[in-house]
């Protein structure tokens, strides 16, 4: 049950830090960061807030002015929490820069370097495979034989099994052959 408590508590603490950040906070260093997740201790000591910089802010600096102006606001932030939300205690915030996204960029990059090789061999067998099926579909399988021709031979002996199927049918009857008379 703490689990599913801590997990609500987490997303309703993103809601309402989120909230505070785009509305009440005037600070331009902290400008409209992005709150990726809260991690708030069972005991509710702390919680860690994870954070973005504005993706319109191009600046080398803007994830340290982000978390100075978040550390400056870290204690308004929290007084505003405790009018909001009905908790014992709001915790302490601490903000830490979410690096996620480079982490995710940075392993694919590693991926694409290590895995080009296989991956073309894997398209070129793709690339076979796709020009067998063309065949294929051009009217010629592997004998040489036209694909229309194969079909109007099938529609022949589906013909015949018809035509059996038929004279089965009939025989089964009753009445139907004259050979056999009911009584």
């Amino acid at each position: 049950m703490a689990g599913k408590r801590i997990a609500r508590l987490n997303e309703q603490f993103r809601r309402e830090i989120t909230s505070i950040l785009r509305t009440q906070v005037r600070d331009p260093r902290v400008g409209v960061p992005t709150v990726t997740g809260v991690e708030v201790t069972p005991d509710l000591w702390m919680a860690r807030i994870h954070v973005r910089p504005d993706p319109s802010i191009e600046s080398e600096t803007a994830a340290e002015d982000l978390m100075q102006g978040l550390m400056a606001a870290a204690a308004y932030i929290r007084r505003e929490l405790s009018g909001t939300l009905t908790v014992r205690r709001v915790p302490e915030l601490r903000f830490q820069i979410d690096r996620s996204v480079e982490h995710a960029a940075r392993i694919h990059a590693l991926l694409a370097e290590v895995l080009p090789h296989e991956s073309r061999d894997y398209d070129d067998a793709d690339a076979d495979d796709d020009d067998a099926g063309d065949a294929d579909d051009n009217g010629a399988d592997d004998n040489g034989a036209d694909d229309a021709g194969a079909d109007d031979a099938g529609d022949e002996i589906g013909d015949e099994t018809s035509d059996e199927a038929s004279d089965e049918a009939e025989e089964s009857r009753p009445g139907a052959s004259g050979g056999e008379q009911g009584p």
